[in-house]
């Protein structure tokens, strides 16, 4: 099937209008791109946000009648200023095998590769963990998870009980499981990501030493090593939660933070840690340290 790209250029507080209007008149597909490379901070649970500058993408079957469509989009959201639109034909492809060609095992620090299940594990020796990429739950490719995964292969997990917080796709506790430790503990406000962190663990065969919850149904714990890959906000509103599950000269990693974000990061958990160098990967920053 051969297909037609309309796309839209437009402010964040029309984007999701036009969005329902593209699937309301037949688009296959619709997805939201940032115009001008912004980043977009954290939003609070339950809400959507889009970027300032916004490019609403519809696919089309190309039998359909774009002009329909754009005179139909014109009319409802063109009166005062025509909307700057473009056309562009898609050339056939096998999409599923195009999205497989773009993912590869990929190393983090000295011991741990993650790798997708159609690859060759480059190195059997390694610690491989074997995570397939899945609904925006983490697969390492984002900074935020690079830095956390290269902090844990740093540390020696020997017997260490981690808690993830946060815990996505597990892809943390399950590496931290791989490299030696012998407990996790996962803990989500999204059931889907309970059950995508166990799926995974069972997968690579550490189902049984992972325990998940949602944060009402947690139990009372200390942890060796805490890692939380979530977002700034959270991690100012939840600090004394996440320092009480770390025990005594207990280990620390927070990352889901923009650079310019991390020195108040660093402010608020300094109380009770001792503070490494933050690390930085693009935009991304993480704060780790020991807890006094």
């Amino acid at each position: 099937m051969s297909w037609i790209q309309l796309t839209i250029r437009t402010e964040q507080d029309r984007a999701e209008a036009i969005g329902d209007s593209l699937s309301e008149l037949g688009a296959q597909a619709v997805t939201f791109v940032d115009a001008k490379d912004t980043p977009v901070y954290e939003p609070k649970p339950g809400e959507v946000h889009y970027w300032p500058n916004t490019e609403v993408i519809g696919l089309f079957d190309a039998e359909d009648d774009t002009d329909i469509v754009i005179a139909a989009l014109q009319n409802d959201f063109g009166q005062q200023q025509p909307l700057a639109y473009t056309l562009n034909p898609l050339e056939d492809k096998d999409w599923e095998r195009e999205w497989m060609d773009n993912f590869h095992p990929i190393q983090f620090g000295k011991r741990l590769w993650i790798c997708p299940s159609w690859r060759d594990i480059p190195d059997p020796d390694a610690v491989n963990v074997m995570l397939d990429p899945g609904v925006a739950f983490g697969t390492g490719t984002h900074p935020t998870t690079a830095l956390c995964l290269r902090w844990l292969d740093s540390l020696d997990l020997t017997d260490k009980t981690v808690v993830d917080f946060g815990c996505g796709s597990g892809i943390l506790g399950i590496a931290a499981l791989k490299l030696g430790a012998k407990r996790v503990i996962g803990i989500d406000i999204d059931p889907q990501a309970l059950e995508a962190s166990q799926a995974n663990a069972e997968r690579n065969g550490v189902g049984d030493q992972i325990e998940l919850y949602l944060p009402e149904n947690q139990p009372q714990f200390e942890a060796d090593v805490v890692v939380a890959n979530i977002l700034a906000g959270p991690l100012r509103e939840l600090q004394s939660v996440i320092t009480d599950y770390c025990h005594p000269v207990g280990v620390l990693a927070l990352s889901g933070i923009l650079v310019e974000q991390a020195e108040e990061i660093e402010q608020l958990y300094a109380r009770d840690f001792i503070l490494e160098p933050v690390q930085t990967e693009g935009d991304w920053a993480m704060v780790s340290g020991f807890k006094k």
